[in-house]
C-alpha cells in the first residue's frame, strides 16, 4: 500500500497525476487526508475527498509515504506531529519516501536527507539539510526519491512505478501515456 498525504493548499497535479499513474500500474494507493476533513482543497482550489483520514490510516501496511508539494500545503505537512513521527520511522527502518516540489523541504527539515542527493522546487535547496543538492527533475538515494515540481510529477510517478513493481511497467505506461 502507497499513502499519498493530502494537506490543505496541496499541489494537486503532483498528488493526482501520482495516484492516477499507481492506479493504472495496479498499485494499492490510498489519498490520506492529515486533516480531521476527507475534503481537502488544493492550491488551486480544487477540492478532492482523500480516501482515509489520518487516523484510519494503518503504516504498517504501507510501504511508501508520498507528499505532494504546494504553499500551504508543504508548510501543513511539516506541522503534524504524527506524520513527522512516521516519516522518521520509515526512514530508520529503510521504507520507501517521496516528495516532490517544496515537500523535500518536510523531509529535510527533520534531517532525512543528511548525506542524500536530492531535489526540490527552486528556492527550496537550503532546507534540504545536509543534503547533496542536484537539479535533476527526479532523484532516487538509498530509500528517498524527491523531484522538482509541477512539470515533473509524470516523471517521479513513472519513477515510483518501476521502484516498486518494475522499470517494464514503468516503460509500458509511459508509452500508453504518450509520455
Amino acid at each position: 500500500m502507497v499513502y499519498v498525504h493530502l494537506a490543505d493548499g496541496f499541489e494537486e497535479i503532483e498528488a493526482l497525476a501520482v495516484v492516477d499513474i499507481l492506479r493504472r500500474a495496479e498499485i494499492p494507493v490510498k489519498m490520506v487526508s492529515i486533516s480531521k476533513e476527507h475534503s481537502v482543497r488544493g492550491a488551486h482550489d480544487i477540492y478532492v475527498a482523500a480516501d482515509l483520514l489520518f487516523e484510519e490510516a494503518d503504516y504498517d501496511l504501507c510501504e511508501m509515504i508520498i507528499l505532494p508539494g504546494g504553499m500551504p500545503g508543504t508548510k501543513n505537512l511539516a506541522a503534524h506531529e504524527g506524520l513527522a513521527s512516521n516519516l522518521k520511522n520509515f526512514a530508520e527502518k529503510g521504507k520507501w519516501l517521496a516528495a516532490i516540489c517544496a515537500a523535500p523541504s518536510v523531509l529535510g527539515g527533520l534531517s532525512l536527507l543528511e548525506g542524500k542527493r536530492a531535489t526540490s522546487f527552486p528556492g527550496f535547496e537550503e532546507q534540504l539539510l545536509g543534503a547533496d543538492y542536484t537539479e535533476d527533475r527526479v532523484v532516487r538515494d538509498g530509500n528517498f526519491l524527491t523531484s522538482r515540481g509541477p512539470g515533473t510529477a509524470i516523471e517521479f510517478g513513472l519513477a515510483i512505478v518501476a521502484l516498486l513493481k518494475n522499470e517494464e511497467t514503468a516503460q509500458r505506461l509511459r508509452k500508453a501515456m504518450i509520455v
